[in-house]
């Protein structure tokens, strides 16, 4: 059964940052709250996290999970960029908004595309997301929370936790957050693509 938390949307405690967090370092798989819509997370380094959001969403292991990391800096240390991507992906963010990156060797190989060796980053403009991803130190891996028989993604954390109470280990209630995923922009090739128009405005990108 997962475990229900409540937390402040705009002043998250940090005493209850600090103790998702700690699910979080127990290889814990939580839905959270970020500016698009609600999230799976878990560790990087989790044990089985990744094949967990692979069962719960139907996806094959060609999907882009998502980093969500804390800031520019961290960004970096995961991903290729050249100053084109730079410039534009460093004036969206912190924003809803993924963006599909060549990885670097810092991604293990079982989180990025098989074929292109390419994974999604994100900074997300929510505060209780970014709190949790500064108090772990190091990105989520993530993604969005959008079943596979549901056209939209859930809104409500106690709908989250009504649904999906026997495969997630927390779900982090700050209340309504987006109603839409991140819109998606693959930069791989060296150009902008919006693979999905969702939360974050397409037009700059295309």
């Amino acid at each position: 059964m997962a475990r229900y938390i409540d937390i402040h949307p705009t002043d998250p405690q940090p005493r209850i940052v600090e103790r998702v967090v700690a699910l979080l370092r127990r290889d814990a798989l939580i839905a959270y709250p970020t500016d698009s819509c609600y999230a799976l997370g878990t560790r990087m380094d989790s044990h089985d996290g990744a094949d967990r959001i692979r069962r719960i969403r139907h996806l094959d292991e060609r999907h882009h999970f998502t980093l969500v990391c804390a800031d520019f800096a961290q960004i970096g240390q995961y991903v290729i960029l050249d100053n084109a991507a730079f410039r534009a992906i460093k004036a969206a963010t912190p924003g809803p908004y993924t963006f599909i990156l060549p990885a670097t060797h810092e991604v293990p190989r079982r989180l990025a595309h098989p074929r292109k060796r390419t994974v999604g980053v994100r900074i997300v403009d929510h505060p209780v997301a970014s709190a949790l991803v500064r108090e772990l130190g190091e990105p989520l891996l993530s993604s969005s929370l959008l079943l596979p028989d549901q056209e939209d993604p859930m809104t409500e954390g106690w709908q989250i936790k009504e649904e999906l109470d026997s495969v997630l280990d927390a779900v982090v209630d700050s209340g309504d957050c987006g109603k839409e995923a991140s819109t998606v922009v693959d930069w791989s090739e060296g150009y902008p693509k919006v693979l999905r128009v969702g939360a974050g405005d397409p037009a700059r990108f295309e």
